[in-house]
């Protein structure tokens, strides 16, 4: 039992995202390797908040949370209300969150809305901000690093199963 260990129980309801699916794991695993007191995170594709929630668990100051289905928005303020962490989590569909600059950014989609959504995301990001992206197949990352390169540089890859999280930091602005 690891006394430092954090809990997050949360049910998924119609959204996608339990926590064991290995690319939630291989975000899990770097949001917990950052320091994130008093930080603004942003959780892309929030699902059913698994990572905002966490990242909460973790001391960020408040998480932006967003999704384009709205079950998963429900799902995300259900369960950020089961734990308590409702008050510092804001939730939004796409077209809605206004892009501020956050001082951690998480993304565990798919590889192709991934390499769409680059130049929002870097849009999305303080520059020198951490950020993580995952929901991405063994063999589509090197397109995502060559294209994510021009925004963020220190771009890391980790695999688990078959699948990867590109790690890295915004560039600063030129």
């Amino acid at each position: 039992d690891d006394a430092q260990a954090i809990v997050v129980r949360l049910d998924p309801g119609l959204a996608f995202g339990t926590g064991t699916h290995p690319t939630t794991a291989l975000c899990l695993e770097w949001l917990d390797g950052l320091d994130l007191a008093g930080r603004h995170v942003t959780d892309f594709g929030c699902g059913s908040g698994v990572l905002a929630i966490a990242a909460l668990q973790l001391g960020a100051a408040r998480v932006d949370g967003i999704d384009n289905d709205p079950q998963a928005i429900q799902a995300s303020r259900d369960n950020a209300e089961r734990t308590g962490d409702a008050d510092r989590l804001a939730l939004y569909l796409p077209e809605e969150h206004v892009d501020t600059p956050a001082a951690v950014f998480v993304a565990n989609i798919l590889a192709g809305p991934l390499a769409e959504l680059a130049p929002r995301f870097a849009a999305c990001t303080k520059p020198g901000a951490p950020i993580a992206l995952s929901g991405i197949l063994v063999g589509q990352h090197h397109e995502l690093l060559e294209r994510y390169a021009e925004w963020f540089d220190a771009l890391e890859v980790t695999t688990s199963e078959d699948w990867v999280r590109i790690s890295g930091r915004r560039k600063p602005a030129p």
